[in-house]
């Protein structure tokens, strides 16, 4: 996997702290017609209608969690329907999205590229790339042009997949990260998580 471009965008695989994720989500509304195509490991954030829209941020993002699929009623058959992807401009006045929003959740994700040993710790941020239709997946990515200290950037990686498919210093390097979170003794924000900064919507 992490030695060719195949990215997956965010999957859940852990609490911070070693804690096992429980598979928790919560359920979120999307405005009918929202005229932006949501894939499955897509970030969202909510808005200030109270609905969930695609975060679509690359070096800084409000995201509230990860979109992991969605329910409406299908205007043409009537019928409920599950979907892992949000079709932009469907027109469903009863649709939730399915949202990994637990702060404390740390996330597998693909880099763009290498990323050596020296990137634990370090800051990095989103490559935002058209998910697939097909299997409505997300394409989204880690930056590794992004990497640096900046508290503003959204991510924080705090360890590497170490796997038959995946290793440290890989062509395409599939990493741990969290979100960041809080703010400085100043008061100025950097945290990405919706849930963890001081402001509201």
């Amino acid at each position: 996997m992490a030695t060719s471009a195949a990215p997956y965008g965010f999957r859940p695989i852990g609490l911070l702290g070693s804690g096992s994720w429980s598979d928790s989500i919560r359920h979120i509304s999307i405005a009918s017609g929202y005229d932006t195509q949501i894939f499955y490991g897509d970030a969202v954030k909510i808005v200030s209608s109270g609905t969930i829209e695609k975060d679509a941020g690359t070096t800084t993002m409000t995201p509230c969690g990860i979109f992991v699929g969605c329910r409406y009623t299908d205007p043409n058959t009537s019928q409920l329907t599950f979907a892992q992807q949000w079709t932009a401009d469907l027109a469903a006045s009863d649709a939730f999205a399915y949202v990994v929003d637990d702060p404390n959740v740390v996330w597998q994700v693909q880099a763009s590229g290498t990323l050596a040993q020296t990137a634990l710790g370090n800051n990095i941020g989103v490559t935002q790339t058209a998910g697939s239709t097909a299997i409505g997946t997300s394409k989204n990515s880690v930056t590794i042009g992004t990497l640096a200290a900046t508290k503003t950037l959204p991510l924080r990686i705090i360890g590497f997949v170490d796997g038959p498919n995946s290793s440290v210093g890989d062509a395409f390097t599939d990493v741990i990260c969290k979100w960041n979170s809080g703010g400085d003794a100043t008061g100025d924000s950097c945290a990405s998580h919706q849930y963890q900064d001081t402001t509201g919507i």
